[in-house]
């Protein structure tokens, strides 16, 4: 069992290892590795780095500091995506986005990435891998428990991203 910081809310996380639904689990779908989605972002710092409002299911707001943007290029198009650090510690980017296709093939809500820093570090310009073949779904994505944090509007994007983890069909 673990306990959440939810925006000020606390909720208690606890696993049975009997559950009905972790007894029938039959594995992830992912999209087959594309090293199409795979891209370099360039890295622009914010000066000073601000704090970004982030949505939660359950209707509470997380404060969490945003050191700055990463700009990639999908073909032909530039693209922006804001991402968050977890917690004072964070040794990762933690990016919270949706892409076109939650509307039939992923999770719907959002979906979670995970990278290094930028190479010159997160206040210096630089550049980032973002390997969107790394995409994962939120755990909102297998209970109606989680308290999943959801994209800032900013992390929409009106692109099909066919990489990472597909929707769940238990």
């Amino acid at each position: 069992m673990a306990v959440l910081d939810r925006g000020g809310r606390y909720a208690l996380r606890i696993k049975d290892s009997d559950a009905a639904a972790r007894k029938s689990f039959h594995g992830l779908n992912w999209y087959p590795a594309d090293p199409h989605f795979s891209v370099e972002a360039q890295w622009i710092p914010y000066t000073p780095p601000h704090v970004e409002k982030i949505p939660t299911i359950i209707g509470t707001t997380l404060d969490l500091p945003s050191p700055g943007v990463a700009e990639f290029m999908l073909g032909e198009t530039t693209y922006r995506l804001e991402p968050v650090l977890e917690s004072p510690g964070a040794r990762t980017l933690f990016f919270i986005l949706r892409d076109e296709t939650g509307k039939d093939a992923t999770y719907e809500t959002a979906r979670f990435l995970h990278t290094g820093f930028p190479n010159n570090g997160l206040d210096k310009p630089g550049t980032l891998i973002l390997d969107f073949n790394r995409l994962e779904n939120p755990p909102c994505a297998y209970t109606a428990y989680a308290t999943c944090p959801l994209p800032p509007e900013k992390n929409r994007l009106p692109v099909a991203i066919e990489a990472g983890e597909k929707r769940y069909a238990p």
